[in-house]
């Protein structure tokens, strides 16, 4: 059951797996869709645009990881979009590990970001592969414009802000209910703090002549990225999107949850959430358009005596983390990642390379950097 194609796409019965493997289709690299029921993957790929010029394969598999890494021996890498990943991701992981494949996921959740670390970290630093969980718009576009801002040196704090206009998909959706169950962390002074999940922000948008409202989305990836990083003490990132309505919503569930579901079994705990889910959003998306579902990652980076602003504007934050899935992919079957192990999309590929990708495919603009 091996496969001669490098790059696997598993979860692509979602919106996100098809447009990593439409991306993967207009940078040449053979790819195998795979996911738990064939006759979905295969309605999803046989949609996309141009597939008939595309070197693929479709395999059906459990999330079980024998059966995983028996059907994808050969493959050098996994794309893993299939959430919620503290329950899905075990298996993908292991299966990667096993067969010695570099592992991405499009993850936003903390607590699965942290314990991909913790668990598989050295087994995939010690064969020389990549563990890069939260390969996605809303974690490695902002990522991109941190590292931006700390360009200069001297500076030990990030406020990170991240925005966007659309819906989250079902799998997203599945991810947000998810990661209300976890505990949440800000970085300070090098050590996790634990956020108050009922903290919410009224920020001031850049370019826009209003204000939006935030939340810590669970905590985000950044504040586990940048742990360890010797340029950075402080991190707080928080996002939302731009939909007052939504994030209202977001604020009444994330009460609903600590009031009614917070005292329940585990087991109650996800049936609970997993029906609320499915009511808010049980289907394909709208295809994105870039005229409607902008983006807006904002960075600030401070220090004692300096202060730095990186603003991004983009769009289509969806085909942002397809691409970004791609590519990685693309370079990781050519060459070495900067860094083996767990390690951030900035860390493995480079931020300034990350950014020249997305610039190249018209998702986002040239940043706005503003010194002090």
């Amino acid at each position: 059951m091996a496969t001669d194609k490098p790059v696997v796409v598993y979860g692509v019965s979602g919106y996100t797996g098809r447009l990593i493997c439409e991306y993967l289709r207009e940078l040449g690299v053979p790819f195998v869709a795979a996911g738990r029921d064939e006759d979905r993957v295969r309605d999803v790929v046989e949609r996309i645009p141009g597939i008939e010029t595309a070197d693929y394969e479709i395999i059906a598999v459990d999330n079980d990881a024998d059966a995983m890494a028996s059907a994808f021996e050969g493959a050098q890498v996994i794309c893993n979009t299939a959430g919620p990943f503290i329950k899905f991701g075990p298996a993908v992981v292991e299966a990667a590990l096993r067969i010695g494949a570099h592992y991405l996921d499009t993850t936003g959740e903390q607590d699965w970001v942290m314990a991909a670390r913790d668990r598989w970290g050295a087994g995939f630093a010690e064969k020389g592969r990549l563990l890069a969980p939260g390969v996605a718009h809303m974690y490695t576009t902002s990522e991109i414009a941190a590292n931006i801002a700390l360009e200069p040196g001297g500076y030990d704090t990030l406020d990170i802000l991240v925005l966007w206009k659309g819906f989250p998909t079902f799998a997203s959706t599945q991810t947000i209910f998810t990661i209300l169950k976890a505990d949440w962390f800000y970085l300070e002074q090098n050590r996790l703090v634990e956020w108050d999940h009922t903290s919410a922000f009224q920020v001031p948008v850049p370019g826009y002549h209003e204000l939006a409202t935030a939340v810590p989305w669970g905590g985000m990836s950044h504040p586990i990225w940048f742990q360890h990083d010797p340029r950075v003490s402080n991190v707080r990132a928080i996002g939302g999107v731009f939909a007052p309505e939504v994030m209202a919503n977001v604020a009444l569930t994330v009460r609903m949850f600590e009031e009614q579901i917070r005292p329940l079994d585990p087991e109650a705990q996800e049936a609970a959430l997993a029906e609320v889910a499915a009511s808010v959003q049980a289907g394909m998306p709208p295809r994105e358009n870039p005229r409607i579902n902008r983006s807006l990652d904002s960075v600030h980076a401070s220090g004692p005596l300096g202060r730095s602003h990186v603003v991004i504007h983009g769009n289509s934050n969806y085909k942002q983390t397809g691409l970004l899935q791609a590519y990685a992919a693309y370079s990781l079957i050519q060459q070495a990642p900067l860094r083996v192990g767990f390690a951030s999309a900035c860390q493995a590929f480079g931020h300034r390379e990350l950014l020249g990708q997305l610039r190249a495919f018209g998702l986002v603009a040239e940043p706005v950097v503003t010194r002090v």
